[in-house]
């Protein structure tokens, strides 16, 4: 997660060229140039702040000058965009009289913002380089290197290393850093990263730890894996890590009857294995784990150190902007109350980061009403938490605290947020902005104040998934539940969430984790209710919900849904992903207010007549994989629905459907759409298809399935291409089409079953955005060569490729790929030629290759091991008739 630091200048900056507008203005060059090295130095700077964060060592006065430098370039690259969009704004709002007349001075306009652009190029580079060269100074984590020592050490036997400290103190970072780190990861041939609640079930946490090792394995999850029982989880965990090297941190572990539960599923062989423990307990801690077992205990920081970290979140790092302000003497006054305390210091300075006055800061100060008689660690956090919530715009408020609803350590999908805010209307309406992007910033500006964290990033870049802060969960827990605005039932104690006549409390948004009595929830004034409970038995929804607006039962038993939903008029959003659900009720065309209907991975195979009268409907997603024996192709299923559903003009997502003619002729009239998913298309849709997709101008994600595998898919006529961002095309495709070189915003391609040749790699090779590559069965020649190109590719697919027998990269192309994964070509004999020139290359798959080329690369003595040395993982992944399993080929 990027810090308060790094945001205010590169992210700033990366935020500013996403500015639609300059999109639009024909000077990608200089943007591409910018944002790749804006990115790079992001990353490294993301380390240089890690490290320092947690050692002895003052801010260099070169990062001081890099933090200064940056927000003025940031300032810089904002003005020369304001001063464009002034331009083309008067005119783009021309007749066309008059912008033949102006075309001169727009033309004038866009070389000047160019040239700006470059001068800024140039010190954006010169400011790289220079702290390239400086990257011997960044200090090392005493901490990090003394763990990691221990867990790299030659013993045999399993040992548990215990890392313990309060909440907030910095235990999961200092753990997730260890457990992300390449040494690491290079070590272990098998790692589990899992969290505990305070209530864990044993078996979800085996499930989860299941579920983690088969994600790293790249191998499918058993779809028996949520009925087994404790024992069969045990011995399906043993049987996996029996003879691997395997590396399990158990996360924010609570009690010692834990380990006597989970020990037996962790083998105890002679491998060399690994458990890593964080805990705020010290009796957990210090509890007898085996052999060699070792404790660490996190300290607060030192003066120092909390200085350093307050400054790079309140001052962007920069000392003389403090000094400048005449704020050292009141900002480390503010410091003492967190008693070095690494959340609290973190949250307080990103808040004072807006406070620009002396006189704010006073405010702020005097305002703190510390009380720390009594439990220490909670007074200060939710001290130091309450004033950064305070500090939040209304709207922010509402959304940060509908966050807390989720299970602790719960990963809250970006979009899955966003349209549940929609829903309750904590979206502030802003004139030509969508709601969704609205509510994207809002998430930014929660993870900047360090009120959510980012837990999961997707491979272009964005934030995908959230988490909050235990302990700030705990906190906006106890705001909604004041404030009547959220409740949870957790089954932890009833009478909490219950009056004397059994009903409820007043709450506006309830979530339920635990099964509940029947007729438990009888409150009449919900306007979320959410199900994230494990509870296999059938849920019956409440009655009396006239003013709910977000039903979320995602992963719930749920199988079915009741007739009386249908009067629940102001229901904006269902959510029914994963579930067992079949249909949807008869007269569902009555929810007439629904903006967000989810089916994902239902039951759910056609949706009811009357749909088109959903006419506030912005997300329609009914996605589901093919489990059965027709999968290999038809590994998508569509979902069937009225052709009349065109008449939804809100429509912005509809993902997956089945191609029908009537659908398919007039899916041009629904022109807010920015995904489209259609299977089952056949040639004869191919004229109507293009014609309409050319009608829509906004279209961000396009993914198109043909009815079989030698069905043709005709789209030659696409013409819409720009505002592309995703495409996916499955079918064959008897020639290259020729707007593909016009993808200038695609940043994934994805090509199954094409069955091209010949110039397949020249007509995407200069697609400047292109971060990822999937080629599956795409390409029939039997060399695959990458001359050139490829400047923004880091994740790259070449699977089943039949006649496949080399594959080249030659000296310069895709520089940056950072991962590349090999499947299901078997007349393959060698890694690919060049493949030593791909320095970035982290991550090096092989799934059922022929075995010389496996055989090439395995030991020293292999005739391509050179080759590939340099890649910190290689894994060969194997079939046999127990599963599929891997091996490492690391050195």
């Amino acid at each position: 997660m990027a810090s308060a630091t790094i945001d205010f200048g590169i992210g700033r900056i990366l935020s500013v060229l996403e500015n639609e507008t300059l999109l639009l203005s024909g000077v990608y060059g200089e943007i591409e140039k910018m944002k790749k090295e804006l990115l790079i130095m992001e990353s490294f700077l993301e380390d240089t702040q890690h490290a320092r964060n947690g050692s002895t060592t003052t801010t260099t006065q070169l990062f001081q000058t890099f933090v200064a430098n940056m927000r003025d370039l940031s300032y810089q690259v904002e003005d020369i965009i304001d001063e464009f969009a002034y331009h083309i704004h008067g005119y783009r709002s021309c007749n066309n009289l008059w912008r033949a007349f102006h075309f001169p001075r727009y033309m004038w306009a866009r070389h000047s913002i160019a040239q700006k652009l470059g001068m800024v190029n140039v010190m954006i580079q010169s400011i790289s380089d220079s702290m390239r060269s400086e990257n011997s100074l960044v200090g090392i984590d005493a901490a990090k290197g003394k763990l990691i020592g221990w867990l790299l050490t030659p013993e045999p036997q399993r040992i548990v290393t215990s890392v313990v400290g309060m909440g907030g103190s910095g235990k999961t970072t200092l753990a997730a850093n260890i457990f992300k780190s390449q040494s690491v990861r290079k070590h272990f041939e098998s790692n589990a990263w899992v969290t505990i609640s305070k209530s864990y079930v044993i078996e979800d946490v085996f499930r989860n730890m299941i579920k983690e090792f088969y994600k790293e394995a790249q191998t499918q999850i058993p779809a028996e894996l949520y009925s087994l029982s404790y024992r069969e989880l045990v011995e399906k965990l043993v049987e996996y890590l029996q003879s691997k090297r395997y590396i399990v941190v158990l996360d924010d572990v609570w009690t010692t009857g834990l380990w006597r539960e989970i020990s037996i599923a962790l083998p105890d062989g002679i491998c060399g294995s690994r458990v890593m423990i964080t805990t705020r307990s010290m009796n957990v801690a210090s509890f007898s784990y085996g052999i060699g077992s070792q404790k660490h205990e996190i300290e607060l920081l030192k003066e120092d150190e909390a200085w350093v970290l307050f400054c790079n979140r309140a001052f962007s790092g920069s000392l003389e902007q403090c000094r400048e302000r005449n704020l050292e003497p009141i900002a480390r006054k503010l410091l003492e109350r967190c008693q070095g305390l690494p959340l609290a210091i973190a949250s307080l300075g990103s808040m004072m980061s807006t406070k620009k006055l002396e006189s704010e800061w006073k405010k702020v100060y005097s305002s703190l009403n510390w009380e720390l008689n009594n439990n220490l660690e909670l007074k200060v956090v939710r001290s130091i938490l309450l004033l950064s919530f305070n500090d939040l715009p209304y709207p922010l408020k509402r959304c940060f605290l509908y966050c807390s609803l989720f299970p602790v350590n719960y990963g809250m999908k970006r979009k899955r947020l966003v349209r549940m805010w929609m829903a309750q209307r904590f979206v502030e309406p802003i004139r030509g902005v969508k709601a969704e992007e609205v509510a994207d910033g809002y998430l930014n500006e929660l993870v900047y104040r360090n009120m959510l964290q980012v837990i999961l990033w997707n491979p272009f870049g964005r934030p995908k998934a959230f988490k909050m802060h235990d302990v700030i969960r705990e906190i906006a827990l106890s705001i909604s539940k004041t404030e009547r605005f959220s409740d949870v039932y957790n089954g932890d104690n009833d009478d909490d969430h219950h009056h004397d006549d059994g009903e409820t409390t007043d709450t506006r948004h309830l979530c339920i984790q635990r099964e509940m009595r029947p007729g438990s929830i009888r409150t009449t004034n919900l306007h979320s209710l959410l199900v994230c409970s494990s509870a296999k038995h059938n849920i019956k929804l409440p009655l009396r919900l006239n003013f709910l607006r977000a039903l979320d039962l995602e992963h719930s038993a749920i199988s079915k849904l009741p007739d009386c939903l249908v009067t629940l008029f102001n229901l904006k959003y269902l959510n029914l992903s994963k579930t067992q659900v079949k249909t949807l009720p008869k007269n569902f065309h009555k929810l007439i207010n629904l903006e967000t209907l989810n089916t994902k991975h239902s039951k759910i195979e056609e949706l009811p007549p009357g749909m088109s009268k959903l006419q506030k409907l912005r997300h329609l997603i009914t996605f589901r994989r093919n489990d059965g024996h027709d999968s290999n192709w038809n590994y998508v299923l569509g979902t069937r629905v009225s052709p009349k559903i065109w008449q939804l003009k809100d429509l912005q997502v509809m993902d997956c459907f089945n191609a029908e003619t009537e659908l398919i002729k007039n899916l041009g009239n629904m022109t807010q759409l920015t995904r489209i998913s259609l299977v089952m298309v056949r040639r004869e849709h191919g004229g109507d298809l293009c014609n309409s997709l050319n009608k829509i101008k906004r279209l961000r994600f396009l993914s198109l399935t043909s009815v079989h595998e030698e069905e043709p898919l005709e789209i030659d006529d696409l013409i819409a291409t720009a505002s592309i961002e995703k495409l996916f095309l499955a079918g064959k495709l008897e020639r290259v089409p020729s707007w593909f070189n016009t993808l200038q915003n695609v940043t994934y391609l994805g090509l199954r079953g094409s069955q091209l040749q010949g110039d397949t790699i020249l007509s995407i090779q200069t697609l400047p955005k292109l971060v990822w590559l999937s080629l599956y069965n795409a390409y029939m020649g039997p060399r695959l060569c990458f001359a050139q190109g490829f400047q923004s590719l880091k994740i790259l697919d070449i699977v089943q490729m039949q006649h496949l027998t080399e594959v080249v990269v030659e000296g310069g192309a895709m520089f940056g790929l950072q991962k590349l994964y090999v499947r299901a070509c078997r007349e393959l004999e060698a890694v690919p030629k060049g493949i030593e020139n791909l320095k970035d290359l982290q991550e090096l798959h092989l799934t059922q290759v022929s075995d010389q080329l496996v055989q090439g690369i395995s030991g020293e003595g292999s005739v391509d091991r050179s080759r590939v040395k340099h890649i910190p993982a290689i894994k060969h992944f194997f079939r046999t008739d127990k599963g599929t399993f891997y091996v490492s080929l690391s050195s």
